[in-house]
């Protein structure tokens, strides 16, 4: 008799993922009432900003391929590599299936015009001909009644997003298939940063079972291409890096890997406002991570590495004449003045959550559920052993049931921590609409908890065949 694979789910997992296939059924339900009898949504298709367009494209048969080949190998894969071959692996299939997935919509559509709309950030290269000049005046074109103002994206970030694409142009790759290509190359190497804290702070069989399901999420659909992306990765490795500093041995790799974080998180408050948001994930790495840090001598130094690499962006920016404080209360005032103030809270509140679970995927639903109960099982097994080096160790406590609950638990309370900094992006209304790109970065931390599944490949079908649906029936933009 041939075994059925829904065995292994449990009615719990189909239930979690039921319900949120009912959510976003509403959203989608009441959303297009909303739009068609109020006008208020600004969303042709919501919750998604995107347009009801079936097509195929030259990215189709190697979408397809990329799906079938991670559902059938992707698993055993994740089990038998080395460990640095199989971040390698998942960096590579990761950029296969976004690079698929956007030229599914052509080469041009879906990325060599994606970043140069008149909302992206290819519109105002050639004002950054003085960069310090106009790094004094940013703030002033912010507002939607001033001169010259700056287009959405522009406005809605912090001036290092721009800066990015202005120095590519300077070296050369200048247009937005290359502004793509870096996006998409850049952004795909969020699941290895990923991986790496979920090895440091958890074990590394946890990170293995992640990896098929951090390589095909649905999330694809939005990292190609959009420059949100590229935040998502900057993000992550600020997380790994502190994931890295707090667990490993004092020495000078730990000091440099306090310094990257704290610099690459300075630089990802400067990519996006909201993405200081990333500081309650970081809290919850240094929380699982506290153990390893308690002699004072190391705990000392460690932070003030940490805290001297998060100084150089923001002093740079300051000293260039960019308040970013200030900038960020402009930017609420403009956006109360645009759409934000006419989008209805009492919709996109609970909408974002829908468009977060197409771009996670009906299985990080199933994920959610048993991470809240791997972290209430096994929370006496949070803290990994103090007198024992290296990613996955754990301590048998009272009330523990085992090592592996104690890893589950800690990788429970790194994707709730995740979940914690959407929700608080959720509730302070400045993200109505367009979050299944904006909330990429946050998106990235949920994804690990399908490493808590069984039958995996049942799920990653379940993953690959919303993303193929919603790439083929639909045409994302923003």
């Amino acid at each position: 008799m041939i075994r059925s694979p829904l065995r292994d789910l449990t009615s719990r997992d189909l239930l979690a993922a039921s319900a949120a296939l009912l959510l976003v059924l509403a959203a989608v339900l009441i959303g297009r009432h909303i739009e068609e009898t109020d006008h208020t949504l600004f969303a042709n298709w919501p919750p998604l900003w995107a347009s009801w367009e079936p097509h195929v494209g030259p990215g189709t048969p190697a979408a397809v391929t990329v799906a079938l080949g991670v559902v059938a190998y992707g698993p055993v894969l994740a089990a038998r590599l080395p460990w640095r071959a199989l971040l390698g692996a998942s960096w590579a299939g990761a950029m296969a299936w976004i690079w698929s997935l956007a030229l599914i919509d052509g080469w041009h559509r879906g990325v060599a015009v994606r970043l140069t709309t008149r909302y992206e950030y290819l519109q105002v290269i050639d004002r950054f001909h003085d960069i310090p000049a106009t790094l004094r005046d940013f703030t002033r074109h912010i507002p939607l009644d001033s001169p010259d103002h700056w287009p959405p994206h522009v406005a809605g970030h912090p001036p290092a997003a721009s800066l990015t694409f202005v120095l590519l142009d300077r070296i050369g790759l200048s247009g937005g298939g290359w502004a793509g290509a870096w996006c998409i190359t850049v952004g795909a190497t969020a699941c290895v940063a990923v991986l790496v804290t979920v090895r440091r702070v958890a074990d590394e069989e946890s990170a293995r079972r992640a990896a098929p399901f951090l390589v095909l999420a649905p999330a694809a659909v939005w990292m190609g291409t959009s420059a949100d992306a590229y935040f998502a990765a900057v993000a992550a490795w600020s997380i790994a890096a502190l994931a890295l500093a707090v667990t490993s041995p004092k020495g000078p790799r730990t000091r440099a890997a306090a310094f990257t974080s704290g610099l690459l998180f300075g630089l990802t408050c400067y990519l996006s406002y909201g993405l200081t948001l990333m500081a309650v994930i970081g809290a919850g790495v240094l929380f699982l991570g506290r153990s390893r840090v308690r002699v004072l001598p190391c705990l000392v130094s460690r932070a003030a590495f940490l805290a001297a690499g998060l100084a150089v962006v923001p002093v740079a920016f300051a000293l260039a004449g960019f308040d970013w404080w200030e900038g960020y209360h402009v930017l609420v005032a403009r956006y109360y003045d645009g759409a934000g103030g006419i989008r209805p809270y009492g919709y996109w509140v609970w909408a974002n959550l829908a468009c977060t679970v197409l771009i996670t995927g009906l299985a990080t639903a199933a994920g959610l559920r048993r991470a809240v109960v791997a972290l209430v099982r096994g929370r006496h097994g949070l803290l990994p052993h103090r007198g024992i080096r290296g990613p996955g160790v754990v301590r048998r406590v009272p009330g523990a049931e085992s090592p592996e609950a104690g890893a589950r638990a800690r990788l429970g309370l790194l994707v709730l921590c995740g979940l914690l900094a959407l929700l608080v992006a959720d509730l302070s209304g400045m993200s109505k609409a367009e979050t299944e790109r904006i909330w990429l970065p946050f998106a990235m931390w949920l994804l690990p908890a399908c490493a808590l599944l069984g039958r995996p490949r049942v799920w990653l079908g379940a993953q690959a065949v919303l993303a193929l649906l919603l790439n083929h029936l639909l045409l994302t933009g923003w």
